[in-house]
């Protein structure tokens, strides 16, 4: 029996770690191979081969896809996304620190995402705040389930010590403050060292990226 199946749903703005289907629509493919080396592996000074490669790259539709293969696979060699190897130099060096939350969300969304540290530490702070399990950070991330474990402890203790830091201890709510005086009297006991607790702030989702 014949299946037929369909897909309609639009073509995602970000690739997967996996996903080589933008090579086909660039317009260096289908090059003959002495031509591309020619002209996106050149020597270091054939100035003539440069400019002629980022008048290719300048009007490739995947530039940017491009340019992110080679920050993510660690290429230092040749040009790609319409940089030269000296051009991305900068880049490789800071590729850890890199915080693109449309990356971050696309994580979220289950599609299988390359994550700089900054990044992978992004989803975790905000899978501790919004008290997801262990089993879903896990799983989102591609983790062994102790490693998860110990990310979550690690998030809580940062989250416990920045609200610490922003001060959201340092006085008590009207509302407690009144519980605690019917509970003495009327005489108010303010903790010196409350028991830190998971809060969940407009300011804290916005920090993480608004992510849903």
């Amino acid at each position: 029996m014949r299946t037929i199946t369909t897909n309609d749903t639009a073509r995602p703005t970000l690739r997967g770690i996996a996903d080589h289907s933008w090579h086909a629509r660039g317009l260096c493919y289908g090059m003959p191979a002495e031509d591309a080396d020619e002209l996106f592996f050149h020597a270091p000074r054939s100035h003539s081969a440069i400019a002629e490669a980022k008048s290719i790259c300048g009007r490739c539709p995947v530039k940017k896809d491009c340019f992110n293969y080679a920050l993510d696979n660690e290429i230092r060699h040749g040009m790609w996304g319409g940089l030269t190897e000296a051009e991305r130099r900068p880049w490789h060096a800071r590729v850890s620190k890199r915080l693109d939350y449309s990356r971050v969300l696309a994580a979220f969304q289950g599609r299988d995402v390359h994550l700089s540290e900054a990044e992978r530490e992004a989803v975790v702070r905000h899978a501790y705040a919004c008290g997801w399990t262990v089993e879903r950070l896990a799983y989102t991330l591609q983790l062994e389930l102790e490693y998860a474990k110990d990310l979550m402890r690690q998030a809580a203790h940062d989250v416990t010590d920045r609200d610490r830091y922003w001060g959201l201890y340092d006085e008590i709510d009207a509302t407690d403050e009144e519980h605690l005086e019917g509970e003495n009297g009327g005489e108010s006991e303010v903790a010196t060292s409350p028991v830190p607790r998971q809060v969940h702030t407009t300011s804290l989702i916005a920090a993480l990226g608004k992510a849903a």
